[in-house]
């Protein structure tokens, strides 16, 4: 069985409401579900939240949300890893059916659509990989980047090897957030992940805004109504 599991919890301090707040037309949640139930290779498509209210507009928008989240794993300090966990082991005990493969699809991740999912799945077949990743290139070199002391020196700030024009730096990828894919044998175990058997899925830096804040919606809200326009 292959199952999609997306985390929302109700809580949001820094854009308080965000997975249910309209991006475009529909809830942030909505993109996320519809993109895991259009892209046709999830058994199951999942919902964990501790939430009343996303779990009806989740529902609403064609996802499963069989319980609302125990106590012990809706708090702040509850991580991924229990909420993944305590899911996966769920659903073996309520259907008596072997969960084969997991992906943790974030709500915060809206422009990651159908095809990507796909595409992660099927990386993950011709790698016969134990899980997948996906990353995006990182925005601004590395290489300019670096600590302040106390005082604000940028003595030593960039080692003089990579003085360079930006486009004769090696690139560096980071993680995005949007697609993890992986095997049974990783719940309860999502801390060891980044291991031989993982590779990435590499995304563009426009399908890989995560909304955090105010400012990430509107981004994204943006990015959003340029894509409609091109199919309009």
């Amino acid at each position: 069985m292959n199952i999609a599991i997306i985390p929302a919890r109700g809580g949001s301090k820094r854009l308080p409401g965000k997975n249910i707040k309209l991006l475009a037309d529909k809830p942030l949640i909505a993109w996320t579900i519809e993109a895991a139930l259009e892209s046709n290779i999830f058994d199951h498509v999942f919902v964990s939240t501790d939430s009343d209210e996303i779990a009806q507009v989740s529902k609403e928008f064609g996802a499963e949300v069989p319980f609302l989240r125990p106590a012990e794993i809706a708090t702040d300090n509850a991580t991924t890893n229990d909420v993944v966990t305590h899911l996966v082991e769920w659903f073996e005990k309520e259907h008596n059916k072997e969960v084969t493969t997991i992906a943790i699809l974030q709500p915060t991740s809206p422009l990651r659509n159908a095809q990507h999912i796909k595409e992660a799945m099927q990386l993950m077949k011709d790698k016969a990989a134990k899980a997948v990743v996906s990353v995006c290139e990182l925005e601004y070199p590395i290489q300019f980047c670096n600590q302040l002391d106390a005082n604000g020196s940028m003595n030593g700030f960039i080692k003089k090897s990579d003085m360079k024009r930006t486009q004769d730096l090696e690139p560096y990828y980071r993680l995005n957030g949007a697609l993890y894919f992986f095997s049974r044998d990783y719940v309860n175990k999502l801390s060891e992940l980044y291991s031989e058997g993982t590779y990435s899925y590499v995304m563009n830096s426009r399908t890989s805004v995560d909304i955090d804040t105010e400012d990430d919606f509107n981004l994204a809200t943006y990015y959003i109504i340029q894509i409609n326009e091109k199919l309009s």
